[in-house]
């Protein structure tokens, strides 16, 4: 059985929504967000996730603008 890893997901973890009871708790998370129509923090460059503009639009805009950042 598979183990979340809490605490080194929190080390990578670039959303900057504080306080977060969700941060480092990956399935979570993108489960929450899924349930809004949103994307979580990680998937966004952080000059987009600091915004909070979550959305697949947003998602989708800026990957055609600028391609991929990662």
């Amino acid at each position: 059985m598979r183990q979340c890893k809490m605490e080194e997901n929190k080390k990578g973890c670039p959303c900057t929504y504080e306080p977060c009871e969700k941060k480092g708790i990956c399935c979570d998370c993108l489960r929450y967000h899924w349930r809004r129509g949103e994307l979580p923090g990680c998937l966004f460059p952080p000059d987009v996730e600091k915004t909070y503009d979550r959305s697949i639009e947003r998602f989708i805009q800026i990957y055609q603008e600028r391609g991929r950042w990662w």
